[in-house]
This record gives C-alpha cells, structure tokens and sequence, in this order.
C-alpha cells in the first residue's frame, strides 16, 4: 500500500483539470509523452505541488500545457483515477479536482507533456478520444458557463 518509509508511493495524491471555453469552443491537450493514456484527448491539467493552492495550481497546468492564461468560474466534479497493473496492484490513484472557466488570453501551443493543445468546437468532442468522463465533463461545464452559474 504506501506505507510511508517503505519506498512505495503514497496514494491518493492531488491532481487538477480545467474546462476552459473560449466561445462554443472548449480548450483540449492530446497527451503525447509516454504513458497509458497517449494519444488521447483530454482537458489540461496535472499533480498539485505541495504546499500549492488547488485553484492555483488549475491555472498553473493550463498556462504549462497549452500556454492559455484562464480564469476560474467554479468547480465542476472532483473524480478519481484509479489504475492497476496487470498483476492488480495499485499503479496510480488521483483525486482530480475539475474546473471550469474561461480564456482570457493566448492562442493553444503544445508545452509540458501535451503533444497538441487546441480549442475544439464543443459539437466535435464525441469525434475524439478522450479521456474518461471528458465528453460530459464538457459539457456540464459549458451548461453551467452559459446559464450564468458560474
């Protein structure tokens, strides 16, 4: 388990995302450097430094992977992530605080770990592959940005 001392990860650990619209456009990464989920589409974001602000470090990830200064509206969702390996241990296990927001200011450039960053038409999500729960997490965002919710 991750028992502190033993050499193992500690999990859960702290994560965030961001939902950022700019129009009826949401602001996407495809994740590019290594790992499972290669290849796939998903909302900007990444671990939460310690000592780091959540809302902070939302902001943090999206200037990192795409280069889009944002503002924050509200959260949406916090939803895990959790992975096993093929032997069924614990490979990962992130507690994602979600939010949603808008562009204030930039065009997408691909930093960090993302090999893309893009504004994609809200109506073209369900075209990609994205993450799970990036397709809804979407568009609860853009109902709460467009009725004044946040």
């Amino acid at each position: 388990m991750g028992v502190p001392g033993e050499g193992a990860p500690i999990w859960p650990r702290g994560a965030v995302s961001a939902a950022i619209f700019r129009g009826g456009e949401v602001l996407l990464i495809e994740r590019g450097k290594s790992g499972p989920l290669q290849g796939f589409w998903s909302l900007p974001g990444g671990r939460i430094e310690p000592g780091e602000p959540v809302r902070e470090a939302a902001l943090r990830e999206v200037l990192e992977e795409t280069g889009i200064v944002a503002e924050l509206a509200g959260v949406l969702d916090v939803h895990e992530v959790i992975r096993h390996g093929a032997s069924g241990r614990l490979t990962s296990h992130y507690l994602l605080a979600i939010f949603y927001g808008r562009w204030v200011s930039g065009e997408p450039v691909a930093g960090d770990d993302a090999a893309d960053a893009r504004f994609v038409p809200i109506d073209a999500i369900d075209r990609l592959q994205m993450t799970d729960g990036g397709p809804r997490f979407v568009r609860r965002g853009w109902a709460l940005l467009s009725t004044g919710a946040g």
